[in-house]
């Protein structure tokens, strides 16, 4: 471990190396989970908090094509560092995609968690909640009180 602030109060143990020089696989390995609990939060934010309509939101959000979708979403948004994390996270080899998920998806969900993995080791928490508020937003509100991705009620 290196003598490095700690800048993210939830990064109980901090990567040998900067962010910056993390591999973006790695970054997304923890964008994953970080993009997870935000879903999470937001979902139980809700008021319909049945454990099967949770479950099936949540799958519906995190979905490559959803999160595909989202990541169109932020890219008006995204600083120049933000949008070349995505590209290296876009690029980079993380490995055949799941079945039921189409590789350009999968390589688009990819980047979206590298980005969310760079921010939550650069301790910018608040620069995850503003990108992914404003996506889910959008997801959430298209006029018919439905989501985008699931056609679920809200």
């Amino acid at each position: 471990m290196t003598d490095r602030e700690n800048v993210n109060p939830l990064a109980f143990h901090l990567p040998h190396k900067e962010a910056s020089q993390m591999n973006p696989v790695v970054l997304a390995y923890m964008g994953d989970v970080v993009f997870e609990l935000v879903v999470r939060q937001y979902l139980i934010s809700l008021p319909n908090q049945k454990p099967h309509h949770l479950h099936r939101e949540a799958t519906g959000m995190v979905s490559a094509k959803a999160q595909r979708r989202l990541l169109e979403r932020l890219q008006p948004m995204l600083t120049e560092e933000e949008a070349d994390v995505v590209r290296r996270g876009r690029n980079s080899k993380s490995g055949a995609p799941p079945k039921n998920a189409d590789v350009a998806d999968y390589r688009q969900a990819t980047a979206l968690e590298c980005l969310i993995g760079y921010l939550y080791y650069q301790g910018k928490l608040e620069r995850i909640g503003e990108l992914l508020n404003a996506a889910i937003d959008a997801r959430s509100h298209n006029g018919t009180g439905e989501s985008k991705e699931t056609g679920a009620t809200n």
